[in-house]
Order: C-alpha cells, then sequence, then structure tokens
C-alpha cells in the first residue's frame, strides 16, 4: 500500500499501536511455566477489546490469533499447551486488522534467565531491524535492507534465514514488495515515498533453511539452533520511516 493521504495514515497508526500494545503486554507476560497459549489468549482478547482482528486468522484461517514460535521453531508457529522454560526463547508476531487497514509487528523475548549469546542474538537481531529499517528511504533501491541486515549479521557472527522475507502491508497483510533481508545487487527495484512495508530480520546461531512441520504451519530451523525475529510496520519517506508499530 501506498498512502494516498492523511485518513489513511491515522489509520494505519491506529491499528500500528494496536498491534505495539499487544505485544508489548504478551513479551511482558512471557515467563517460565507459561504457555504460548496462554500468551495467544491475552493477546486475543486485546484485540477484541481494540476492536481489532487477527490477521492470520482472518486472511489464512490460521490457528490462534498470534504468531509463537518457541526455541527452534522460527516463525509461523502455533500457539500451543507446553509450558515455557528458563533459558528458551520465544518469538511473538501479532499482525492485525481494523478499519480495512492491516500492521504487523514482532519480537524475541528471553524466558526468564538466557545464555550470553542468545542474549547477543537478540541485541543483533533487533539492531539489524533498526539499522535496516532507517537506511529504507524513499528513491534507495528494496536491497539496501539485505546490505544492512547481511552487514549487521555477519559483523555478529550470525546467520539468516534464506526465504523469510519483509513485505508490503497495508490493504492486506502480505502485499508487494518482497523485502529480502539478504543483499542482492541485480534487484534494483527502487522504495518508493508512502509505500508502507515491514523489515523483519530473522537471525540464527548457525541454520540458514527452514523446513515445514507437518503442522502444516510452523516453521523450524532445518539445522536446529536458535533464531530471532523482530519486526516494524512503517511508512518510507524521504527521511527518518515513519514507524506505526513502535
Amino acid at each position: 500500500m501506498t498512502i494516498d493521504g492523511p485518513e489513511q495514515l491515522e489509520k494505519l497508526k491506529a491499528i500500528g499501536a494496536i498491534c505495539r500494545d499487544v505485544l508489548k503486554a504478551m513479551g511482558a507476560a512471557v515467563r517460565p511455566g507459561i504457555t504460548p497459549k496462554e500468551l495467544d489468549a491475552l493477546g486475543g482478547k486485546m484485540l477484541e477489546a481494540a476492536g481489532a482482528t487477527s490477521a492470520p486468522m482472518l486472511a489464512y484461517n490460521f490457528p490462534g490469533f498470534t504468531c509463537i514460535s518457541v526455541e527452534d521453531a522460527i516463525a509461523h508457529g502455533i500457539p500451543g499447551d507446553i509450558p515455557l522454560e528458563e533459558g528458551q526463547l520465544i518469538n511473538i508476531d501479532v499482525s492485525a486488522e481494523k478499519d480495512g487497514i492491516f500492521a504487523d509487528t514482532g519480537a524475541s523475548f528471553p524466558v526468564g534467565e538466557i545464555a550470553p549469546n542468545l542474549q547477543k542474538l537478540l541485541d543483533a537481531t533487533k539492531a539489524a531491524q533498526r539499522k535496516a529499517m532507517f537506511a529504507a528511504r524513499a528513491g534507495q533501491p528494496v536491497n539496501v535492507v539485505g546490505k544492512a541486515v547481511q552487514k549487521e549479521a555477519y559483523k555478529h557472527g550470525f546467520q539468516i534465514v534464506e526465504g523469510l522475507n519483509g513485505h508490503g502491508v497495508g490493504k492486506w497483510i502480505h502485499e508487494e514488495p518482497t523485502v529480502p533481508n539478504l543483499y542482492y545487487p541485480a534487484d534494483k527495484t527502487k522504495l518508493v515515498e508512502g509505500q508502507v512495508i515491514t523489515i523483519e530480520p530473522f537471525l540464527t546461531t548457525g541454520s540458514r533453511h527452514y523446513v515445514e512441520d507437518e503442522d502444516g504451519w510452523t516453521l523450524r530451523l532445518s539445522e536446529g539452533g536458535h533464531g530471532a525475529q523482530f519486526e516494524h510496520t512503517f511508512v518510507v519517506t524521504k527521511g527518518a520511516p515513519i514507524v506505526v508499530t513502535a
């Protein structure tokens, strides 16, 4: 989607704030012993109270209000009944619709105390997202995103999951353009002022590929290990991004 005026921007900011608040509340509730399903129920209640609809449910009939991925699950995890354990990583992805406009955000959280290398993974992934987002300016090629993510990941010794990308968003949950987290020099697609996109790096401790579980949803690191993701929805400008989920 490309913003067509102030009214559309305000609607985008409204659903972005809802997704942000839901993610923040769910993240604050993460602790050893709680189940992903309990976290998802919290998110569902908050979305309903805000007059918003879960995007995964609306668009794909997903079996949860939010996607919750634990340990070597990197994305699209179905919220389950297994309690979280100290030292794990959990990723929560919240996307929703209100008044015909969609927004999408996500973050990875520690479950209690985690190993230093996992904290380093979280910090590097968050930094990669922010640096890529601020590099994504109108007139620049989309591949500035992958270039920034790759530089930050490799600097800290982490890998990037191939095939998991950012995307356009707004009138639907997944729109063009695809926003890769790897640098493809030949991709000259330009970012446009007013364009609404997400940037969501997926960094890992080793695996570069994923496989789909038998549940038909959960994407798991093919070589095991740990992964992290951070995501924001924002409006592309000639200067700093207008981040609606921060």
